[in-house]
């Protein structure tokens, strides 16, 4: 089976494309191949900071490998988080806190419309190329769910009555807008391997 790196440690994202890739690609994760620092996401779109990732991985270590971006857009709020979403209320990955800036952010503000997107950036046998994936919904008055991570308690998909966290990760990853990204990436997986 061949291998291919995600560049992350993010054990939730891992998971959720695990369960896509299984039984057809042996996935590792940075730790897995022995990397532990950050890699730094300086860039102003999610492409450039899957590509970051990507690169850094695939120079480093010479392995197939892909990286993610993924963040929440705000119609209302002029699309923030955006790149920002991980460390919006300062400390990254204090999902707790971000998901409070959201919230007090938007206060009373009808207008709740919000897109999850991920880029995908994956290096194959020196080449890279991008997949996509976004889903439209809406941002809660508050928090609903115990499942997931990140705004997932906040984001409730367009066409559901629930959240992001109130779904199994099968509802989720069929909807997702990484799940979404992901089936694009397997499918080009499927034809090249």
């Amino acid at each position: 089976m061949q291998q291919l790196v995600f560049a992350t440690n993010n054990a939730h994202k891992l998971a959720e494309v695990q369960a896509a890739v299984a039984g057809k690609i042996k996935l590792l994760s940075l730790n897995d191949i022995g990397c532990h620092g950050d890699i730094d996401e300086t860039g102003s779109t999610f492409k450039d900071n899957a590509s970051i990732k990507s690169h850094f991985i695939n120079s480093k270590y010479h392995i197939n490998c892909f990286a993610d971006d993924s963040g929440l857009e705000i119609d209302a709020l002029n699309g923030e988080p955006g790149v920002y979403s991980a460390r919006y209320a300062g400390q990254h990955g204090n999902h707790a806190a971000n998901n409070g800036k959201v919230l007090t952010q938007l206060a009373d503000n009808p207008n709740r419309n919000a897109r999850f997107i991920t880029v995908i950036s994956l290096i194959w046998n020196g080449e890279e190329h991008f997949f996509e994936g976004t889903v439209n919904g809406s941002i809660r008055t508050e928090l609903s769910g115990k499942d997931g991570f990140g705004y997932d308690p906040v984001f409730q998909p367009d066409g559901y009555n629930i959240t992001f966290a109130e779904m199994s990760l099968a509802q989720k990853n069929a909807i997702s807008h990484r799940g979404r990204a992901v089936e694009k990436l397997v499918e080009f997986l499927k034809k090249n391997t």
